[in-house]
């Protein structure tokens, strides 16, 4: 599949993202450019604006998309995020985008994106993707499951903050791209974040939480847990 045709989902999958409810604030003015945050000494919600005199188009330039990334680690998958970041343009404009390549059987594990929703586009190869609800009010019902098995061309939309997946179930690699509502969506992988914090969280709890030995925890908490993205 051309590359051309990728830039060009990625573009409507931006329009997707911009049209939709965003968790990012509305701009003010035309742009915001971002500045690195080392050069302050305190935060705010978002970056601080470059002087709109000293922008150029560079600011809202980010190339690099056609390259696939690394997939040799332990998942066998490499997300090449484009937010505000890598590309200061964004600030405060409510999108970014990644592009995701799968290697055969290649995971990108269960997570979340706290501030964002995903559409994800397959262009190549062939992915079963899926996520869970949040917590039904009803302590009877169990979260539910949705899952869909992709082939190229295909679009899914992993709703914001809910834990979500996706596997290479193909023999070849996989390419995707994914925009989101925000500039910044945030990463949250489920298994690093539980049994890969730092530090690490108290045994006896997990142990609880999972209705498992203390010995298992002590063991997964032994794991190296790589971030996929």
């Amino acid at each position: 599949m051309k590359m051309g045709f990728g830039l060009c989902a990625v573009a409507v999958l931006l329009s997707f993202a911009s049209i939709a409810y965003a968790a990012d604030p509305n701009p003010l003015q035309d742009f915001c450019v971002a500045l690195p945050d080392s050069k302050f000494d305190v935060f705010v919600n978002g970056k601080f604006c470059k002087d709109p005199n000293l922008v150029v188009a560079e600011d809202f330039l980010f190339q690099g998309l056609n390259i696939p990334g690394n997939t040799s680690n332990q998942l066998g998958v490499a997300v090449t995020a484009v937010n505000v970041n890598q590309l200061p343009g964004l600030n405060t404009l409510g999108v970014s985008l990644a592009r995701l390549d799968y290697a055969p059987y290649g995971l990108n594990p269960p997570h979340t994106h706290p501030r964002a929703t995903e559409a994800l586009l397959l262009l190549e190869g062939a992915l079963y993707v899926g996520f869970v609800t949040s917590n039904p009010a009803d302590p009877n019902q169990r979260n539910k499951l949705f899952t869909k098995y992709l082939k190229a061309g295909d679009v899914f939309v992993f709703p914001q903050g809910l834990i979500h997946f996706q596997i290479n179930v193909g023999k070849t690699n996989a390419v995707a791209f994914a925009g989101f509502g925000s500039q910044n969506p945030g990463v949250i992988t489920i298994a690093n974040a539980v049994f890969g914090s730092d530090p690490k969280i108290n045994p006896d709890v997990l142990a609880k939480a999972f209705q498992v030995e203390k010995n298992i925890i002590d063991y997964l908490q032994a794991q190296f847990w790589p971030n996929s993205n």
